[in-house]
């Protein structure tokens, strides 16, 4: 019997999110299952009271530089989801996973891990 290898990467530590914006890619082409999890650590409107809406997509990509959307998504809203983790688990992709998003009507400050397992 096989013991499972499984790697836990923080991607993005206390990031500033605003607007459009992409995750630092990751390789992992040796993992076989994968999930992001998001945790927003600070959001500030940017008019009171304004409730700042998160879009994530995740991205897959064969060298890290030529990148297409996998297809899927999280969306929520970031007062509601503060210090609160979301995830997205991924499978059958490419050797390189990031995450591309928008960030409507003010700005966030994110924590982001990548759970691996082969």
């Amino acid at each position: 019997m096989n013991m499972r290898q499984s790697h836990t990467a923080v991607v993005e530590r206390n990031q500033l999110w605003e607007g459009e914006f992409v995750t630092e890619p990751y390789e992992v082409g040796w993992s076989h299952e994968a999930i992001f999890f998001v945790r927003i650590l600070r959001a500030e409107a940017a008019e009171s009271p304004s409730l700042i809406d998160v879009e994530l997509q995740v991205q897959i990509s064969p060298d890290g530089i030529h990148w297409c959307d996998e297809g899927s998504r999280m969306n929520f809203v970031a007062q509601h989801a503060l210090d609160k983790p979301s995830f997205v688990r991924v499978s059958h992709y490419g050797g390189w996973l990031r995450l591309v998003g928008t960030v409507k009507d003010g700005r966030v400050w994110a924590l982001v891990h990548l759970a691996l397992k082969a």
